[in-house]
């Protein structure tokens, strides 16, 4: 089941998930959401404004001011409402377009629901006019465009196929030396991409909020999971930091362990960026701020490095599971992700999930990987990274589906790299771990 309403199917629509969010006090109008007690000709201008913006969600039969002792989920007949909905959408939006509905029933045999009104803008026509102008959604209110995003609006194309917001990351490099040797063994990438707030595309990052976002990350399960990869090597961390460029509109905040005190060479890093559009040069309704988290692994080095001390390290599976695993559930969590809305000033709802993995080698994959219950497959040819794409059906937040994930991201490891076995490989460390929590 996918935890979010925006994204939720109709079977997962339920009237107890719309009462839960109706309860929560944090969970107010904002750029993707707004209340409607009973139909009204401003609800489909809301429709209009979310379509010309990032979309969202309308509930209708929910009153939008929470009063004491006053039932916030009222209802609404279904049937009438939507085809009033419809209506409006025929009469006054220029050109005419619907978004989904969906009834949900209260279930105690009074015929009320919620209607849930779901606007889809990767799919809505540019722009959506009502009375000759277009309205854009701001935080929690609607407003009208300027001439400026009206000739944006104008010239984009709408895609039914086109990647949601999170999905597009780019790939990472791997840095070199002046002798052009990597410096490390592998960078692993996710990332995402999110709107901006009214307040979020003027407002430079403040120290305060860098450091919120700085401690959430260093209680999340990030640190452990880095610390892991390191397989004992590791005796010396960092929390994360402020390191290297950091600017009014971009934050560096980075990890490192080490195996001495006294070593420059760090054998784990991670390097969490946030980047906020700059404010000048591009339209408020269309600025896009970006996540970007990197894992650099240098082990391998470390370990060739030592000399008569070092040792043929490689990386084992389970570690490379705990990895991912670390990273997703960091993605999701809640202080991480309410630290980033709040740099953004959006809701938390907009902060989409990573839908990529990037990974660049210094070396074949198959090299880098300890071979235990792992066999080359003849002649399948090199293999020095990749790009891992996530099942979108799936809610990263829920353990099984985040371990569905990192499982089908170990096996498509396995299999670009040439080897057979990471199914089994997997499995048993699964079993493994299943009996170790019993």
């Amino acid at each position: 089941m996918n935890n979010s309403l925006f994204a939720a199917s109709a079977a997962d629509l339920t009237i107890e998930r719309i009462r839960a969010l109706a309860a929560r006090l944090d969970q107010v109008e904002s750029l993707t959401l707004e209340y409607k007690s009973e139909y009204s000709a401003s609800l489909v201008t809301t429709i209009a404004a979310m379509a010309n913006t990032y979309g969202g969600m309308i509930l209708v039969g929910i009153n939008d001011r929470v009063e004491p002792g006053v039932e916030r989920v009222v209802g609404v007949d279904a049937q009438a409402t939507i085809d009033q909905i419809v209506s409006g959408c025929s009469t006054i939006l220029d050109p005419p377009w619907e978004p989904a509905f969906f009834n949900v029933p209260f279930g105690d045999g009074s015929g009320r629901s919620v209607v849930v009104v779901r606007v889809d803008a990767n799919v809505a026509p540019r722009p959506v006019l009502v009375k000759l102008k277009a309205p854009i959604r701001l935080s929690g209110r609607n407003a009208t465009a300027d001439r400026a995003r009206l000739l944006q609006l104008a010239r984009e194309e709408p895609s039914a196929t086109a990647l949601p917001m999170g999905q597009n990351v780019m790939s990472p490099n791997l840095d070199r030396d002046n002798e052009g040797k990597a410096t490390a063994d592998f960078v692993l990438r996710t990332g995402i991409n999110l709107p901006m707030g009214e307040a979020g595309a003027w407002r430079p990052l403040s120290e305060k909020t860098v450091a919120a976002l700085a401690q959430a990350l260093d209680e999340s399960a990030f640190p452990p999971a880095l610390r892991n990869l390191g397989n004992g090597a590791i005796d010396y961390t960092t929390g994360f930091r402020p390191l290297g460029h950091n600017r009014a509109r971009k934050a560096r905040l980075v990890w490192q362990a080490t195996g001495r005190p006294d070593e420059k060479k760090h054998l784990v890093e991670a390097i969490v960026s946030v980047e906020l559009p700059e404010i000048y040069g591009t339209a408020p309704a269309s600025q896009v701020a970006s996540v970007t988290i990197d894992v650099i692994a240098r082990v391998c080095q470390y370990a060739e490095g030592r000399g008569n001390a070092g040792w043929n390290h490689r990386y084992e599976v389970p570690d490379l599971a705990t990895l991912f695993d670390g990273l997703l559930k960091t993605a999701v969590d809640p202080k991480v992700v309410a630290e980033i809305a709040r740099i953004a000033d959006i809701d938390t709802a907009l902060v989409a999930q990573p839908r990529e993995l990037h990974l660049v080698a210094d070396r074949q994959v198959k090299e880098l990987l300890y071979s235990g219950g792992l066999q080359e497959i003849p002649d399948a040819g090199a293999s020095a990274g990749g790009v891992f794409r996530s099942n979108p059906a799936l809610n990263l937040r829920s353990v099984t589906d985040r371990q569905e994930q990192v499982d089908d991201w170990l096996r498509q490891l396995g299999l670009d790299a040439g080897l057979t076995g990471m199914e089994s490989v997997v499995g048993s460390y699964r079993a493994a771990a299943a009996r170790t929590t019993t």
